[in-house]
C-alpha cells in the first residue's frame, strides 16, 4: 500500500518535538513491513547542510495561496528506505526557528495546499495521505474541498494524527477568504467557537482520526484535557482510536550510544554504575550511593513541575539526588537553579537543550520523574525503561499506558493517579524503599530493559487502520 506522510517536521532534518520522532520513525517501520510509506517536510533554512548536500532536486511548481501564486520547489532524498519530498519556498521557509511567526497561517496554508499539488509531479499515488497536528490539518481538508474528484485524485483516504491538541491553529475569520482560497460557503466547515480552527476541520473532514495513545483518545473527550475541542470530538468519536507511539531502540540503545561513558545491556549492566559516576562528576555533584532522580522536560507547567516545586525539598530529605536539563518559563528555571545552589551536591541542573546530556542522564539516574498534567504519549519514559531507568510518572495519557506500578505484577514503575504533589511524594518514597532493597531493585532494572518500545506494534496497528479504510 502506498503512504503518504505529512509533516511539519521529521529526523533527521529537523526536529523541535516529539512529532519529528515519529515522523522518522513510524515511516520507516511501515515499509519493513512491506508497504511504501513516504514523508512530506518543509524545506527549512535550518537543516543541517551536510543532509541538504544528501538531497536532490526533483521539480517545481506554483501553489495557489488564495489570490496568489508561490514558488515551490521539491527536493527528495533517502533515508533508512524512506523517500522524502522537501518542499522548497525560502520566503516562508528559509528563516531562524519552525514556529511562532506573526504568518504561521499562511505558511503552513501554503505548504497543506503544496503536498497536494507535489502529487501531479512525482509517480507516486498513494491510497492515503496520514497528516499530523495543526500544521498540516488542512491537508485533508483542502482534499475534501478542491481535489477529491479530479483526475489522479480519485479515492485517496485521509487520517488526521493529533499529536497535541492544545496546538489547534486557530486564527481570525478574515483569513478564509484572505489566505486559504476558500469558498465562504465552508465557512461552517472552517470555523469554532467564533474562530477558523485547523485542526477542528480537519476532524470534520478526516476519514480516521488518531492521537498518540489509547489513553488520550478518550481522555480528550473530557474538556479538561481538550482545550476546547470535546464537542467536535464527542460527535465524531465514531472516527477516532489512539494507538501508542514507540521508539527507535537503534537510536536509544544502551550498548552501542556513544554518548554515554561506558556501554551496557541487559546481560552486563556493569556500565550503568560508570554511567551514573560520570554524571555526577559532570554536573559537579558528589559521588555517593543515594539514588539519582532524572528530569528531561521543557519547563512548562502542564510537565507538572508545580508539583515538583511544592515537594522538592520533601524529596531532597528523602535521600535523593537530582540531575536535571531543561528549558522554558523563567520561574522554572529559576526555581532549579535556586535549588542548585542551595544543594549543590545534590542537585545538577543544566538550563537548555543537549541531547548528548539527556542521553547521559537516561544513563546514570537510577529513576526518572515524569508528574505530567497531560502527555498525550511521552517518549521520555520509554527511553528510561530501555537505559534500565525506572520511571515515576502520573497516570495520564501515554505514561498511563506504557508504565505500570511496581506494587503489581509485571509492574516496570511506579505511579501515581491524581495530581497531588504529596502523592507524587508518596510514590518517590516506595521507589526509595524499592531501591534499598537491592534485590528487589535489580529484578525490576531487569523487567525494565526488557520492555519492547519498538515501532514494530505501532506500525501494525496504523497498517490495519488504513487497511480498513479501504
Amino acid at each position: 500500500m502506498n503512504i503518504l506522510y505529512t509533516a511539519s517536521e521529521a529526523l533527521p532534518y529537523i526536529a523541535s518535538g516529539g512529532l519529528a520522532d515519529v515522523a522518522g520513525s513510524l515511516p520507516a517501520a511501515i515499509n519493513a513491513e512491506g508497504h511504501d510509506c513516504r514523508v512530506v517536510i518543509p524545506y527549512y533554512g535550518q537543516i543541517k547542510q551536510e543532509l541538504k548536500d544528501q538531497l536532490s532536486y526533483l521539480t517545481n511548481f506554483t501553489v495557489p495561496v488564495a489570490w496568489r501564486n508561490q514558488y515551490c520547489g521539491v527536493f527528495v532524498g533517502n533515508i533508512n528506505g524512506v523517500t522524502y519530498y522537501l518542499l522548497d519556498n525560502e520566503y516562508y521557509f528559509a528563516r531562524n526557528g519552525l514556529y511562532g511567526f506573526y504568518d504561521d497561517a499562511e505558511r503552513f496554508i501554503f505548504f497543506s495546499r503544496a503536498v497536494l499539488e507535489l502529487l501531479r509531479y512525482i509517480d507516486f499515488k498513494p491510497k492515503v495521505i496520514n497528516a499530523n497536528d495543526w500544521q498540516t490539518a488542512l491537508v485533508p481538508v483542502y482534499y475534501d474541498i478542491f481535489y477529491r474528484y479530479q483526475s489522479g485524485y480519485e479515492d485517496i483516504k485521509t487520517v488526521f494524527t493529533i499529536h497535541n491538541i492544545q496546538y489547534q491553529g486557530r486564527y481570525g475569520l478574515e483569513i478564509i477568504n484572505d489566505l486559504m482560497g476558500i469558498p465562504l460557503y465552508h465557512t461552517d466547515l472552517l470555523s469554532y467557537d467564533g474562530d477558523v480552527n485547523f485542526m477542528k476541520a480537519a476532524i470534520e473532514v478526516a476519514d480516521k482520526v488518531t492521537t498518540v495513545s489509547p489513553s488520550y483518545a478518550w481522555e480528550i473527550l473530557d474538556p479538561w484535557y481538550s482545550h476546547g475541542l470535546d464537542r467536535i470530538l464527542v460527535h465524531k468519536q465514531y472516527k477516532l482510536c489512539g494507538f501508542l507511539n514507540g521508539i527507535d531502540q537503534n537510536v536509544y540503545n544502551p550498548e552501542t550510544d556513544p554518548n554515554l561513558a561506558k556501554n551496557y545491556s541487559l546481560k552486563d549492566k556493569s556500565g550503568k554504575a560508570v554511567c551514573k559516576t560520570q554524571l555526577l562528576s559532570e554536573l559537579g555533584m558528589a559521588q555517593g550511593k543515594e539514588p539519582v532522580i532524572g528530569i528531561v522536560t521543557r519547563f512548562v507547567s502542564h510537565k507538572g513541575l508545580d508539583l515538583i516545586k511544592y515537594v522538592f525539598e520533601d524529596i531532597i530529605r528523602l535521600g535523593y539526588k537530582f540531575a536535571i536539563l531543561g528549558s522554558g518559563e523563567k520561574i522554572y528555571e529559576d526555581f532549579f537553579r535556586e535549588m542548585h545552589y542551595r544543594y549543590p551536591d545534590r542537585v545538577g541542573v543544566t538550563i537548555g537543550f543537549v541531547p548528548a546530556l539527556s542521553k547521559r542522564i537516561y544513563a546514570g539516574a537510577d529513576m526518572f520523574l515524569m508528574p505530567s498534567q497531560s502527555e498525550p504519549c511521552g517518549l521520555a519514559q520509554m527511553i528510561a525503561l530501555r537505559y534500565g531507568t525506572i520511571p515515576i510518572v502520573r497516570e495520564t495519557g501515554g505514561l498511563r499506558d506504557s508504565i505500570h506500578d511496581a506494587g503489581a505484577p509485571g509492574g516496570n514503575g511506579f505511579t501515581f493517579k491524581s495530581y497531588n504533589a504529596h502523592d507524587m511524594l508518596d510514590a518517590c518514597t516506595r521507589a526509595r524503599v524499592y531501591y534499598d532493597d537491592r534485590m528487589k531493585w535489580g529484578k525490576l532494572v531487569n523487567l525494565a530493559m526488557k520492555e519492547d518500545f519498538s515501532w514494530t506494534k505501532s506500525a501494525k496497528l496504523y497498517i490495519g487502520l488504513y487497511q480498513d479504510i479501504h
